[in-house]
C-alpha cells in the first residue's frame, strides 16, 4: 500500500485482475549549506512486476508519477529484468560499484552478473 512520502505504488489491472505492479520508495537527502535548495528528493526504484510484458512502459509511467510528485531523481538498478529496458529510458550508468555482502552465502560458479541477482531490500 502506497505511503505518502515513503513509498508509492502503481498498478493496472485487466479486468479484475491485477497483471502489472510498480513501485519505488523515496529516502530524501539534506542538502547542506545552499542558500536555495534544502533537500533533493529521491526516488528508488523498488518492486516491479510485469505478467504483460511492458515493464518499459510501466517504468515510464513510474518516471512520471514520481515527477508529478516533485522528485528530483530517480534511481534504479540493473539487476533482473531492468537491464532490458534501463539505456532506453536513458538512465546513465552511476558511477561507482555497488557490493553487497549476504552472509553465509555461497553462489557457486562463475561470475554473477546483475541481470541473474534477484534482491529485496528491507
Amino acid at each position: 500500500m502506497p505511503r505518502d512520502k515513503v513509498i508509492h505504488s502503481y498498478v493496472v489491472e485487466n479486468v479484475a485482475t491485477i497483471t502489472d505492479f510498480f513501485s519505488f520508495y523515496s529516502l530524501p537527502s539534506t542538502i547542506l549549506k545552499h542558500e536555495q535548495h534544502k533537500e533533493l528528493r529521491v526516488a528508488y526504484s523498488y518492486y516491479n512486476v510485469s505478467t504483460t510484458g511492458r515493464l518499459r512502459e510501466g517504468m515510464e509511467d513510474m518516471l512520471v508519477v514520481s515527477k508529478e510528485l516533485g522528485y528530483d531523481v530517480f534511481n534504479a538498478l540493473d539487476v533482473m529484468e531492468n537491464d532490458s529496458f534501463l539505456s532506453q529510458l536513458k538512465f546513465n550508468i552511476g558511477d561507482g560499484h555497488l557490493h553487497y555482502y549476504i552472509y553465509n552465502w555461497r553462489v557457486g560458479g562463475g561470475d554473477l552478473l546483475p541481470q541473474d541477482l534477484g534482491l529485496v531490500l528491507v
